[in-house]
């Protein structure tokens, strides 16, 4: 019978391809060895072209686990859809959120490679949906733990001993933590009692990510086709290739999770960097260095809870030190933790953070650390005519993309309404009521949310159409002007793998800040760590951003001791923008400092921490080493002191009624003889000129040397709004009120002011504060030389540059202010001249 021979041959075929499928998997060959510099494409189809089995063994498993889930994608989209021209697609748009969950699941059941993606690709909202990206943001790096015999035998072997006693006193039987690497025991160091965390990893595991890797390798450009087509959307081999150098960026990332040397070395550095820049309140496991292997690791145990389930009033304290942790890895160190998920950020019974698993990081050059500074402090004084410059340095646009494209794309409009939106706080909830808000505003109270959506949604294409015009497209001509805008976005805007793992972080640690406040804003939460650099560092570029954030022109040069190219910068103000020194942004960034400090610096509530930030803050303005911080308010303070004291010689000299009574008196000889011919014959010429005609000019020399210039203006309006700002904070709820909103954990820490006759007596009790005054009073003589230096050498310039001084008064008065200058002050001439 051919039907029961048909029968017997699927049923034999099928039964051999399970056994197949459901053979042992050997991974003990590998491509490549674990590192981050280690993995190779290249090298890898070399490797598994010799190997094809492995790789369809791989193929098929993948395709019978993803069978259902793909099936029921195609069914919604080709059938449904399609075929049945429904051109908005209602059922795959219907079944979206389902469809989401399962493939949650599938991630779990697939292995830890994907478990990895779908944690990477979480994020990535520009590729996947975003119900799909939000439920993948559940992923857990935990997977069933393997053989706990399998275990010792990998830690025997590794650490070269035949009985685990001989370095373990206990070592628990089951582990304690299970994830894709590795898994974790708890133990009791036999030579010292300390408590451990030992970390075995998977045998094979670089085995299996190796070869997920090239398997994703090898379907990625059909994935890219399909996806393409469902967005209606033609694939092009840039496509293709943008698609590929994803899943490379990826492997790189995931090889190198499996060098636990590599890990070892991380969490080392990362501990040293912090205890370096005063962040005490945040640290990492200590490595027990003496027995790290290749594939054991050995921290000393921490104690703690996940501090996304901590329920301790300091949990918001910790998550801003670990927003000034990760902008300190991303915008110093230069290596960024890449795994800030929930589960590797523990409070400390101690009250510290401490962040887990350092396998996985990122190097950020210098460079990009400096055009980030750069950019925040645009969008912080909401400079958008110079951020497609900083797009451009940041790498979020290619290199052939002109800054004319980008200025004429719209991008300041939407970083604009982004930034506000995230500066008021409450996550993607209160955004979308404040955006609502706006809407009926715009549309219509009465408008329903369908309603509001669609009338939101012709305003953009109704923009995207004169967008396209502008550039002269032909809109007519155009089928989907969406499509299009989005093919023209593409070009124009790319997102760098770091910018990924920052949004990773910041939207964990945001998560747990709206648990604890739904208001929680983590746009404020990074001012305090920005503060913080721009006051401290000393380069051109974090000079420049810092003027920025003040309100000053960037482009002024101030050298360390504000010397005669500074008096230059702020008296010829045609040569630069018309700038002046925000009363407002200075306090702002001082009361950010000091939140920095006392959040970073200390884990305790009992004062230390507003102590650390008062003395770093008399470092930053009295050290003879001098700061950023000390240079522009020296400048400042020049600047004032000019200004002030011209004005005040001008109401004197030149408004006051004696002044006026003086200047007719010295005028009026002049009248006289102009009004009479007769006297004026009398007057031999020289004698008129000594006696009548100069004294007469001097009341407008006078004036016109004492006229107050634009920029003096500028200061003394900035000198009186500084005056009203600093009145309102004398007031003790005021000031409380500003330290409560500057720091994490609020005003419960934060006393009221007190009176200063105990403060002076505790500061004369106190040694080591008593020291620390002493030890800053040079610095008070310093910085007053560096002032009157700078006051000298203002009026030296000014002198020089005067309209109505002859020639050589104006090089007399300037060599002489000058000469003064460089004995008050001499290494300011020092400095410069170098």
């Amino acid at each position: 019978n051919p039907w029961h021979t048909t029968a017997v041959a699927l049923f034999t075929s099928a039964s051999l391809l399970s056994s197949f499928l459901n053979s042992p998997d050997d991974y003990s060959e590998t491509p490549f060895q674990p590192g981050s510099n280690t993995y190779n494409p290249v090298i890898a189809q070399e490797f598994y072209s010799k190997r094809p089995l492995m790789v369809i063994k791989r193929i098929l498993r993948l395709a019978s686990l993803t069978a259902v889930f793909n099936s029921g994608l195609l069914w919604d989209w080709l059938v449904l859809g399609k075929l049945l021209k429904d051109e908005e697609y209602s059922a795959l748009r219907r079944n979206e959120k389902q469809r989401a969950k399962d493939a949650l699941v599938l991630c779990e059941k697939l292995g830890p490679t994907f478990i990895k993606l779908g944690q990477a690709l979480s994020i990535r909202t520009d590729i996947l949906p975003e119900l799909y990206a939000l439920e993948l943001r559940q992923l857990q790096d935990a997977v069933p733990p393997f053989d706990s015999s399998e275990a010792r035998s990998v830690l025997r072997k590794e650490l070269n001993v035949s009985d685990l006693n001989a370095i373990f006193s206990q070592l628990s039987e089951k582990p304690v933590a299970s994830a894709s690497i590795g898994q974790v025991y708890r133990g009791i160091l036999k030579e010292n009692g300390k408590e451990v965390a030992v970390k075995v990893q998977r045998p094979g595991i670089l085995g299996e990510i190796a070869l997920d890797l090239h398997v994703l390798r090898v379907l990625t450009p059909i994935q890219t086709t399909l996806q393409n087509a469902v967005n209606r959307q033609k694939t092009t081999q840039e496509d293709i290739d943008t698609a590929v150098a994803l899943v490379d960026e990826w492997g790189r990332g995931f090889v190198a999770e499996t060098d636990y040397r590599l890990e070892a070395e991380n969490t080392i550095d990362f501990g040293d960097a912090m205890k370096k820049r005063g962040l005490d309140a945040v640290c990492a496991p200590t490595v027990v260095e003496n027995l790290v292997r290749d594939k054991v690791l050995v921290t000393e145990w921490v104690e703690g809870t996940r501090l996304d389930r901590d329920a301790s009033d300091d949990v918001p304290r910790l998550c801003g030190v670990a927003i000034n942790a990760y902008l300190t890895m991303l915008l110093d160190t230069g290596v960024l933790h890449c795994d800030p998920h929930p589960g590797n950020l523990l409070r400390t019974t101690d009250g510290k953070l401490c962040i887990l698993d350092w396998g996985m990081t990122l190097s950020v050059p210098n460079d990009l650390q400096y055009a980030l500074l750069e950019f925040i402090a645009h969008i912080n004084t909401e400079n958008y005519d110079a951020i497609p410059q900083d797009f451009i340095n940041l790498g979020f646009s290619p290199e052939n993309v002109s800054l004319e494209r980008l200025q004429s794309s719209g991008i300041t409009e939407g970083l604009s309404f982004a930034f506000r939106q995230l500066s008021q706080g409450g996550g993607p909830k209160k955004m979308q009521e404040r955006v609502k808000e706006e809407f009926q505003e715009r549309y219509g109270s009465d408008l329903s949310d369908s309603e509001l959506r669609l009338a939101a949604r012709a305003e953009m294409l109704e923009r995207m159409e004169a967008q396209l015009a502008s550039e002269g497209v032909d809109v007519k001509g155009v089928t989907n002007v969406m499509e299009e805008m989005s093919r023209r976005n593409r070009e124009l805007f790319a997102l760098p793998p770091y910018v990924l793992y920052v949004a990773r972080a910041f939207s964990t640690l945001e998560g747990i800040g709206l648990s604890i406040d739904e208001n929680y804003a983590i746009v404020q939460e990074c001012y305090p760590y920005l503060s913080r650099r721009l006051f401290t560092d000393r380069s051109p570029r974090a000079k420049a951003a810092l003027r920025a954030m003040l309100g000053l022109s960037e482009d002024a040069e101030i050298p360390s001791s504000s010397g005669l190219a500074a008096v230059k910068a702020g008296v010829n103000g045609a040569t630069h923008k018309k700038s002046a020194l925000s009363p407002k942004k200075l306090l702002e960034l001082t009361d950010n400092f000091a939140s920095y400090t006392a959040a970073t610096a200390t884990v305790d509530r009992d004062g230390q921490g507003r102590t650390a930030a008062a003395k770093e803050f008399a470092k930053l303005l009295l050290g003879q080493d001098g700061s950023t911080l000390q240079e522009i308010l020296v400048e400042e303070v020049a600047k004032f002191g000019d200004a002030t004291t011209r004005s005040a010689l001008r109401q004197v000299l030149v408004e006051s009624a004696l002044a006026k009574a003086v200047a007719n008196t010295l005028r009026a000889p002049k009248e006289a003889i102009e009004q009479s011919e007769q006297f004026a014959a009398l007057l031999p010429d020289e004698v008129k000129r000594v006696i009548i005609e100069r004294p007469a000019l001097l009341p407008q020399l006078i004036d016109d040397l004492l006229s107050p210039t634009a920029e003096d203006e500028r200061i003394l309006s900035s000198a009186q709004e500084l005056r009203e700002v600093l009145g309102s904070r004398l007031d003790n709820n005021s000031l409380r009120s500003a330290l409560a909103e500057n720091l994490s954990d609020g005003a419960s820490i934060i006393p009221n002011s007190p009176d200063i006759t105990p403060a002076l007596q505790r500061i004369a009790s106190d040694t080591e504060t008593r020291d620390f005054v002493l030890e800053q009073l040079p610095g008070v003589a310093t910085l007053g030389r560096k002032v009157g230096a700078g006051l000298l050498r203002r009026a030296a310039f000014r002198a020089m540059n005067s309209p109505v001084l002859p020639e050589e008064a104006r090089r007399t008065l300037s060599d002489a202010n000058n000469r003064l200058a460089d004995v008050i002050d001499p290494v300011a001439e020092k400095s410069e001249v170098q």
